[in-house]
């Protein structure tokens, strides 16, 4: 079973104990400090990916970590089982996945922009509402720049991809002449 996979079937059993308990919001900031405190520290990321070091150790150790961070019993309870099933390698999966089952659940779409120029205030918000009546959805945009676009953008929401960049046009362009 593919490590995403896994990761998403914990992540929608810490949904589903959030909803419960309706502290999702809460899980989901505490799910986000864990995660962070991990990438931060280098001893606790080689504790959460080495193999060598047995699941119920893991769990001992993480439980006294989260405990001392006055993180919810809940989410303690949570990494206990992820560390004694040897799955704390999951983490970074597990949180992202976390957040997208939450993004999705309140209709909120991450639409990825890369573009030759920085946007515009007001570009970005004419694109995000195109988007929006285009999926139906709340979209929120991530961009980041590559200059070989040369001009427009290529926008990414879930697995379309709108490839609205000279390049592409370009592309097309030389595809239809070679084929003409």
């Amino acid at each position: 079973m593919s490590s995403r996979l896994t990761a998403r079937r914990y992540a929608k059993a810490l949904l589903q104990i959030g909803d419960q308990q309706g502290n999702v919001p809460q899980l989901q900031q505490e799910l986000d400090t864990v995660a962070a405190a991990v990438t931060a520290n280098a001893d606790l990321a080689r504790l959460v990916a080495s193999p060598l070091v047995l699941p119920r150790k893991k769990a001992e150790v993480f439980e006294a970590i989260l405990a001392s961070a006055k993180l919810s019993e809940t989410l303690r309870h949570f990494f206990h089982v992820v560390a004694e099933a040897g799955r704390l390698n999951l983490l970074p999966d597990l949180r992202r996945t976390f957040a997208d089952l939450v993004d999705e659940r309140a209709g909120i779409v991450e639409a990825r922009v890369v573009s030759a120029q920085p946007l515009s205030e007001a570009q970005s918000q004419a694109l995000m509402a195109s988007l929006g009546r285009r999926t139906g959805k709340t979209i929120r945009l991530s961009w980041s720049q590559d200059p070989a676009l040369l001009g427009g953008l290529k926008v990414q929401v879930g697995s379309t991809v709108l490839d609205a960049s000279l390049q592409g046009q370009l592309r097309q362009l030389k595809t239809q002449l070679l084929s003409a």
